[in-house]
Order: structure tokens, then C-alpha cells, then sequence
């Protein structure tokens, strides 16, 4: 049996990790922007799941739900950085404010919460980060710029901190989905205004189908297009951890 502490617990694959957990025994601290939103899973499984509303671009918020969940479980193993969420458009389209925004939920708020875990986890002698991330971290296209550059972010500074907190027995490992079906984009994504030259080009196209808004095509047919399984991610990533230091990295 492992605790795991999971942020942005109310995703499609976060929710889809969740219940595989829960149904095999796992302990679950679940952190989550609408408290009541896990209240089914609550109701079936009573103490084995912790749940909060958490902002996670407020430290001190942060630092009070991770060394709640400590006081609750006395111990966490597993530290899933999940919470993010998507904004699309063009670069120029995108304002300051909103890419300011997006940096403090997918950069800042996975960083507040890994340095509140680091000195919890070196007391008890280690722990597992997994992080988050996205095939995109990897590489940009029209209308994914910002996006993908929080998410390259997210990328270069967990892969010096997995080198940094290795000698304390703390492992971490980056997962890059591609597209999962999830209402990621539609659902919970963000989009900038794109100036009015953008008319009539591919990035118009883009936007519109991300948006749901084409032309017999509404957003349920458009994420039967994606390949991801959040259920098949769910047990990979699981999995992962229970593999544990010697194919983690």
C-alpha cells in the first residue's frame, strides 16, 4: 500500500488514477479547485481518501495541505504533480496577463508543491515525484506557443531538480502524454484573442476545432479523434511507480 498526494485530482486521467488506486488499497491525499467534486469516491471510501480545495498558486496554501496530508497519512510516498491546464491561440493573440496566469497554475504551482514535498521526503528517508507534463514540452506549433512553453518550463526545471534530489533517495520522472481523451482543451482550456489577419488561416481553422466549433463536428466526435485512454495512461503511470528507482529517472 502507498499515500500519494495528487494535484488537479479532478482531471480525466487524474480521476481515472484515483480510482485505480483507491480500488486496490492505496491511500490518496486529493487536492482539487471544487471540493465536492470526488464526493462519490468519498462516500465509497472513506479514510483512504483526503480530500481539499487547494490554490496551488498560493505557497502558503500549498505548504498548509501538504503538511495536513502528512499530519493525516504520517507518511506520503508518491508526489503526482497533475494540475495544469491548457491555453491556446497565437503568440500574439495571447495577452501578458493571461500567459502570467498559465505560468503560475503549470510552472509555479508544480514547483510550490514539489519544494514544500522535498523536506518531508528527506526526513523520511525518500520519496517519488512524478511530474506531469506533455509530449508538447518536447516541441511547439501554431497555436500551442504558450502553452507549450509553460510546459518546457515544467520540463527543465524537474529535470534538474530529479539530478539535485537523487542523493536523498527521492525519485522523479517526467511523463509526456500526447492527447488524452479528457476535456482538457475544451473543457478546461483557455484561448487568447487572435488579432482579425488571422481569419481564413490555418490557425483559425485550429482554434475553431479545438473550440468544438466546426461545422458537424461538435467536441464529443472531435476527442474521439484523440488516442489517449486516461484509463491505459492511468495503470502506465501507476505501474511506473511501482517499478520504482531502478527504471525510474
Amino acid at each position: 500500500m502507498k499515500t500519494w498526494f495528487i494535484t488537479g485530482a479532478t482531471g480525466g486521467l487524474a480521476t481515472a488514477i484515483i480510482s485505480q488506486l483507491l480500488e486496490r488499497g492505496d491511500r490518496v491525499a486529493a487536492t482539487t479547485r471544487k471540493k465536492d467534486a470526488l464526493a462519490a469516491l468519498e462516500s465509497e471510501y472513506g479514510a483512504q481518501l483526503w480530500v481539499t480545495a487547494l490554490d496551488l498558486t498560493n505557497p502558503q496554501a500549498v505548504n498548509g495541505a501538504v503538511n495536513q496530508a502528512f499530519q493525516i497519512f504520517g507518511t506520503v510516498d508518491v508526489l503526482l504533480n497533475n494540475a495544469a491546464y491548457g491555453l491556446y491561440g497565437t503568440v500574439e493573440g495571447i495577452s501578458t496577463k493571461q500567459t502570467g496566469e498559465v505560468f503560475s497554475v503549470n510552472v509555479f504551482g508544480s514547483l510550490n508543491t514539489a519544494r514544500t514535498f522535498l523536506p518531508h521526503f528527506r526526513e523520511q528517508g525518500g520519496g517519488q515525484i512524478i511530474q506531469i507534463a506533455i509530449m508538447a514540452g518536447q516541441y511547439s506549433a501554431p497555436v500551442m506557443g504558450m502553452y507549450s512553453a509553460s510546459k518546457w518550463a515544467v520540463e527543465a526545471a524537474f529535470e534538474a531538480l530529479a539530478k539535485e534530489v537523487e542523493p536523498f533517495n527521492i525519485q522523479t520522472t517526467i511523463v509526456e502524454p500526447g492527447g488524452i481523451r479528457t476535456n482538457f482543451v475544451g473543457g478546461n482550456g483557455v484561448f487568447g484573442e487572435d488579432p482579425i489577419a488571422y481569419q481564413d488561416t490555418k490557425v483559425e481553422k485550429m482554434v475553431r476545432l479545438m473550440k468544438g466549433d466546426v461545422p458537424g463536428m461538435d467536441l464529443a466526435t472531435y476527442e474521439k479523434y484523440i488516442a489517449g485512454d486516461p484509463e491505459k495512461m492511468a495503470h502506465q503511470i501507476i505501474s511506473r511507480v511501482d517499478v520504482g528507482k531502478d527504471h525510474c529517472g
